[in-house]
């Protein structure tokens, strides 16, 4: 029992707190920071968070952009095989999923939506004039690209 109380007043004369109450009366103790300190702490954050909050942002859009333009390709790519393959475009987008093309159609990154914006064939140009169906796809977004483009002139 003497061990263990010898312990606990160990530990409790190692302890700031022990050491305050204990203190000598010229003696200056410093357990925290000065206000001033803080402040200076956190205007440097919000200066570093000032630049890395619009870079990040930047890097987000440019990452959709990507997205949109390889989600574009593949699905005019596919438009294209599924000419090829059946002698007539599909009459919808749909018709690549139940064409087993797609296993489903893929969310454009700027509107979030599986919204595609489908240009029709011109009937002296089609595969099949009897039926002319989707020569391409396109954004729905009405935004504008970083390269300056609208994104639904994006091929």
């Amino acid at each position: 029992m003497e061990a263990t109380t010898q312990l606990v007043e160990t530990l409790l004369a190692a302890s700031p707190a022990y050491s305050c109450k204990n203190a000598t009366p010229g003696k200056k103790l410093s357990l925290g920071f000065t206000l001033l300190e803080l402040m200076i702490v956190i205007s440097i954050m919000m200066i570093l968070m000032a630049v890395a909050v619009p870079l990040y942002q930047h890097h987000v859009v440019m990452a959709r952009e990507a997205v949109l333009r390889q989600d574009l390709h593949q699905l005019n790519s596919l438009i294209e095989q599924y000419r090829m393959d059946k002698g007539q475009s599909p009459q919808a987008i749909e018709d690549l999923v139940t064409g087993n093309y797609l296993s489903k159609l893929p969310v454009d990154p700027m509107t979030e939506k599986a919204d595609w914006v489908p240009d029709q064939e011109d009937t002296s140009n089609a595969v099949d004039p009897q039926q002319p169906g989707i020569l391409k796809v396109h954004s729905a977004s009405t935004g504008t690209g970083l390269d300056g483009r609208p994104y639904s002139e994006w091929d």
